[in-house]
């Protein structure tokens, strides 16, 4: 799984990326089809779209040949778990858009499963920002995007097919998401993407870099595509102005009434000085050791808040395993407080079933999956990695102790 920027980046060093790349250029970096494949597959995707609750017309998109399709279209009325009328997607009706070409976009999945989170928590780590992530399914020969740009970094992990990406040579000037950028018509966008900077054909594995504004558009290359568009959203120099903003409450120039307005030149002369002024204090504020504080301390912190539950924990209870069984099955321990007893030369198990004979190494195996209350052949082996997990777990399940868990 991916746990840093080192590993989502290689064989690119972080301190290249950093130097050559980063809000400077693309880079399209070669991977292995091993390298995402605990970030999502055709199978969690399936699994996610089933939790339908979780869908709105809003989290969930169709698009076909670069137009949005109306909600109303692949939507049905419903009423929501706390009694709100809701427009739900429609498996019927979406499946039924897939077929004829419509690409699905599943919004802010970054936090759903350990391997989706696993890329945002590596680009937070590194200090680049907030990562939100979207999912992109699309179909060969239709296009869900024209030519465009985004108003964050993006990194495309191509986890399932092909894609083509267009990369083109325009970039725009640091846009954000206002109203100022995102109204403007497409024509604009065809003129200002300039001429073609390259092509990247994306394939499992493989990892794109894009700066903000950057444009592009991409088209699936094999019968289906799928890639994580994470998009990394850096604190701007706005965010600053806003930390100010907090600051100069306190100060009373600020709360001071701006000289009335007669329209003769003493009056614009003592709003100039006013403003002047003002202009002056913010700047002093601007170099003051608390203030830098307060930005440093905001900058470092941007990330979004993900994950960091641990219930049974909290109750000073044994947690299920640590983290690294990924979607494998679990195992959910059926016996509490079961655990091995030494029979003369032997190590003994007994379940509901009958009882297991085990060996020394599997006696402690066995002691510490036992007093959890799941876990996964992964988990097992990464502790015991003398031991047949698999092997293991059979029996434990055939004595009864175990049962396949959720």
């Amino acid at each position: 799984m991916i746990d840093s920027l080192a590993a989502l980046l290689a064989p690119v060093t972080p301190e290249r990326f950093l130097a050559e790349h980063l809000d400077r250029q693309p880079l399209h970096i070669r991977g292995t089809a091993a390298k995402f494949a605990d970030v999502l597959s055709w199978r969690q995707i399936n699994r996610l779209l089933d939790m339908t609750h979780i869908w709105t017309s809003t989290s969930l998109k169709l698009v076909m040949d670069g137009g949005a399709v109306p909600p109303e279209q692949f939507c049905s009325r419903a009423t929501s778990r706390d009694g709100a009328a809701v427009l739900q997607p429609d498996a019927r009706l979406v499946q039924g858009w897939i077929a004829k070409g419509a690409s699905v976009v599943m919004n802010d999945v970054d936090s759903l499963t350990p391997g989706l989170a696993s890329v945002s928590n590596a680009l937070e780590a590194a200090g680049l920002g907030k990562a939100q992530a979207n999912v992109y399914i699309s179909w060969q020969s239709h296009k869900a995007f024209h030519s465009h740009y985004d108003t964050h970094d993006v990194w495309a992990v191509q986890v399932e097919g092909e894609k083509v990406w267009n990369i083109w040579e325009g970039r725009a000037d640091y846009p954000i998401p206002h109203p100022a950028f995102r109204g403007q018509p497409q024509a604009h966008h065809d003129q200002a993407r300039g001429k073609l900077r390259g092509t990247v054909h994306m394939q499992p594995g493989d990892l794109l870099y894009l700066p903000r504004g950057w444009y592009h558009d991409a088209l699936a290359e094999a019968p289906a595509s799928v890639h994580v568009a994470y998009g990394v959203h850096a604190p701007l120099g706005m965010d600053f102005v806003n930390i100010l903003s907090e600051r100069i409450l306190y100060d009373p120039e600020f709360r001071k009434p701006l000289p009335r307005q007669d329209g003769s030149n003493p009056a614009k002369f003592a709003l100039t000085q006013r403003a002047g002024l003002l202009g002056q204090r913010l700047a002093e504020l601007s170099r003051d050791p608390k203030v830098m504080e307060v930005l440093a301390q905001f900058v470092a912190n941007y990330r979004y808040s993900r994950g960091g539950y641990d219930v049974l924990a909290s109750r000073g209870v044994a947690s299920p395993a640590a983290a690294g069984g990924g979607d494998a099955p679990s195992f959910r321990v059926l016996a509490a407080g079961a655990k091995p007893v030494r029979r003369g030369a032997e190590w003994v198990v007994k379940g509901p079933q009958g009882a297991v004979v085990v060996t020394p190494p599997e006696a402690e195996a066995a002691a510490w999956l036992l007093a959890r209350p799941d876990v996964t052949e992964p988990e097992l082996a990464a502790k015991a990695p003398a031991v047949d997990a698999g092997a293991l777990l059979g029996r434990l399940s055939a004595a009864g102790l175990l049962a396949p868990g959720a």
